[in-house]
């Protein structure tokens, strides 16, 4: 057997088995402890058998694909308030990084911080370039992943999320 053809075995063989642990809908979500522009620090814990929430994690603030991510759902927020759904925007930014952009864009949901990159990590956002991929992440109540959105349209982001809630059965948030 030729040099190329084990390569090439080798490679398909740690493709398949890299495909086989990756993070998928029905795994249980990773757990996480982060600081957010509001002020709270946020445990998935906290929300498990209370509500679902989304993590859309973004790349950089400040970028224009992230600020207009973040106008968006700033702008439509409302779309989502309407669901019992908890959701955040989250980077490796610093914390105060993320104040500033969370200001800049008048953002009235928290921002999450991850300077450590262990929770981009965990959840296999982070790309090989240090910064997470625009990916969102859906986690049903049950702390389970209910899916994962890899091809994110920045400008209709709240409109998107929404209907991917309403898709996934997540209910309207009952008047307290």
């Amino acid at each position: 057997m030729s040099v190329n053809k084990i390569l090439l075995i080798l490679l398909l063989g740690l493709t398949v088995s890299l495909s086989a642990i990756a993070l998928d809908v029905g795994d249980q979500a990773p757990g996480f402890t982060l600081e957010a522009t509001d002020g709270n620090t946020y445990t998935l814990e906290q929300f498990r058998n209370k509500q679902a929430i989304v993590i859309a994690w973004y790349p950089q603030a400040f970028t224009s694909g992230c600020t207009i991510e973040c106008k968006s759902l700033a702008q439509n927020g409302h779309l989502l308030k309407e669901l019992d759904v908890t959701y955040f925007m989250a980077s490796v930014d610093p914390l105060a990084t993320n104040k500033e952009f969370a200001a800049e864009n008048e953002a009235d949901f928290p921002l999450l911080s991850d300077p450590s990159k262990e929770v981009a990590k965990a959840y296999e956002v982070l790309a090989f370039y240090g910064v997470p991929k625009r990916h969102t992440i859906y986690i049903g109540k049950n702390g389970k992943i209910l899916y994962i959105d890899r091809d994110i349209q920045a400008a209709t982001s709240a409109e998107d999320m929404a209907a991917r809630l309403k898709a996934l059965g997540i209910p309207a948030r009952q008047a307290s």
